[in-house]
């Protein structure tokens, strides 16, 4: 037994250009074309009656903006998956066809050959973009991305040394490297071995850094 077509139905205003597309899904035995029309008016006339799988939107329609055919389609027919396909390629109509409901964009670019494969991929779940569009939604996404914060070191206290608490508090009071060597008894080559600890367990690069975040984690106080 043959799986039934996918069910399909277009506005598109161009008449040459909506002639191409009646013959790209005509072509394709797993498609059935149920109705082209010219405005979105007649359109929306006719979701109204007739349940269809797939409908093809232009945006720029003579009487109604293509816009409120998808609103009118996704309120009435809420199974059936609309697609734009419109010379339209910038990133505002773009982003009000997919609001409006659209699961789909490909601009036109003077082919249908793809077109009965983007069908039945939109059918099948998918989201069918021409690639200028999959950009500009990933460069919007990309800007509209909260930005990834500096992870902060979770450190407890007993993950410091007390030897290291000891350098730190000596760093913290301005001493330097010999300094904090000669009031711990210790080589400068030790205090440093201790600091670069001290910067690994407080994701710090700077001894100003490292004091900054131990005040913030409480390993020291703020006097």
């Amino acid at each position: 037994m043959h799986d039934a077509p996918v069910t399909v139905a277009l506005v598109e205003d161009d008449p040459e250009v909506r002639e191409r597309l009646v013959q790209a899904i005509g072509a394709n035995a797993q498609l059935r074309l149920l109705q082209a029309c010219g405005t979105a008016c007649a359109m929306q006339r006719w979701l109204d009656a007739n349940p269809v799988d797939v409908l093809l939107v232009d945006l720029g329609l003579p009487d109604r903006p293509g816009l409120d055919v998808i609103r009118h389609a996704r309120g009435v027919q809420p199974q059936c998956s609309v697609m734009v396909v419109s010379t339209f390629a910038d990133a505002a109509h773009m982003v009000q066809a997919f609001e409006a409901g659209a699961c789909g964009y490909l601009v036109k670019d003077g082919t249908q050959d793809e077109l009965a494969r983007h069908v039945m991929d939109l059918h099948a779940g998918g989201s069918p973009m021409s690639p200028i569009i999959a950009r500009q939604l990933l460069a919007r996404w990309q800007a509209h991305a909260p930005k990834p914060a500096r992870p902060r070191a979770n450190v407890a206290a007993d993950t410091v040394s007390p030897r290291e608490m000891d350098v730190l508090r000596l760093v913290a009071r301005g001493c330097n490297y010999q300094e904090t060597g000669a009031c711990l008894g210790i080589a400068t080559a030790t205090v440093q071995a201790h600091v670069r600890n001290l910067y690994g367990k407080l994701d710090v690069h700077s001894k100003t850094e490292a004091v900054y975040e131990a005040r913030q984690l409480g390993l020291l106080d703020w006097a």
